[in-house]
């Protein structure tokens, strides 16, 4: 079956890399819809989150539905609806950019899961079987979708700075892997890199408190880290908010190295573009267990009290 939000959330922050405030709602959609950017300052133009509306970017994942309305960082937010099974939904956002919150997925999903689910128990639920690997690369990074009877994910990165360096992982999706594992984990730049940003006119909204900001081998963050291994955590985070614009669930393994946003669409693109490599299936209860959104009621329940308070009002 297919699932909605319950009732509207709330957020408000600021754009990342416009540092203008922004608000943002969630609010339920019907069986079939799927998720839809809406901007509220122009005119509630639309904005299908899907693969063949992304403009290629190595900063952020932007949307552009072809007639004049973009929506960019998207990523998080829709990395929070795939995490807690939401196939369906209108985003409102009242700019051109999705507040960065905390530089994770974290404040969505609170939010998401103390607005609540709401089941769409007459809709089958579809799903897109990659049927054999299909893979991209630029340069020496690589991705690549390969079969598998539910969604996997294994990552690597190399950087040169000691706070980082090389980091790998690989999760099994299933069973609230995503709030667990991956949800609270942020995003990460070089103190020098967000200077030349700020010089160009970008990351005006980055802070140390939204980001995880390294320089050579020190943590410049408040706290430091929330996992030993956050940085290729978020890696994930953003490719599971990617491959949600495929339109439907995957069954997949997913394995990049090296990758990225452009990457990943590029890989989306690739698999699309192959009739041969996929075919849509309606998933039986059992395969929906798997599904990465399976049991997050049960697992918000245990995780709830534990959760900061995070600006989702």
């Amino acid at each position: 079956m297919q699932t909605t939000i319950a009732q509207k959330a709330r957020f408000r922050g600021v754009g990342l890399h416009s540092g203008a405030a922004v608000r943002l709602a969630i609010l339920l959609a019907p069986a079939d819809h799927g998720i839809v950017f809406v901007r509220t300052d122009l005119d509630g133009a639309r904005i299908p989150a899907r693969w063949d509306n992304v403009t290629p970017s190595q900063l952020c994942t932007l949307l552009d539905n072809g007639d004049g309305a973009t929506v960019s960082t998207v990523e998080h937010v829709m990395a929070a609806l795939v995490g807690t099974g939401i196939n369906n939904a209108v985003v409102e956002v009242n700019g051109p950019e999705v507040p960065i919150l905390d530089g994770s997925s974290a404040p969505f999903v609170q939010g998401i899961l103390e607005a609540g689910l709401r089941r769409q128990p007459d809709a089958a639920l579809r799903a897109i079987r990659v049927l054999r690997p299909v893979e991209v690369r630029v340069g020496e990074g690589f991705a690549r979708l390969s079969p598998a009877d539910h969604l996997e994910i294994h990552f690597d990165i190399d950087f040169t700075d000691a706070a980082i360096g090389h980091q790998e992982k690989q999760l099994d999706m299933a069973n609230g892997t995503f709030l667990h594992e991956l949800m609270d984990s942020r995003t990460f730049c070089r103190q020098s890199d967000v200077i030349q940003m700020q010089k160009n006119g970008l990351a005006l909204g980055g802070t140390y408190l939204n980001a995880v900001v390294i320089d050579g081998d020190r943590v410049l963050s408040p706290g430091g880290l929330r996992h030993e291994d956050e940085a290729v955590r978020h890696k994930m985070l953003d490719a599971v908010g990617d491959l949600g614009l495929a339109g439907a669930p995957l069954l997949a393994r997913y394995t990049g190295h090296r990758a990225g946003h452009a990457m990943t669409n590029k890989l989306l693109r690739a698999l699309f573009a192959q009739p041969d490599a996929w075919e849509w299936v309606v998933l039986t209860p059992a395969m929906e267990s798997r599904l990465p959104g399976a049991g997050v009621v049960g697992s918000a329940a245990r995780m709830m009290p534990h959760m900061p308070e995070l600006a989702v009002a």
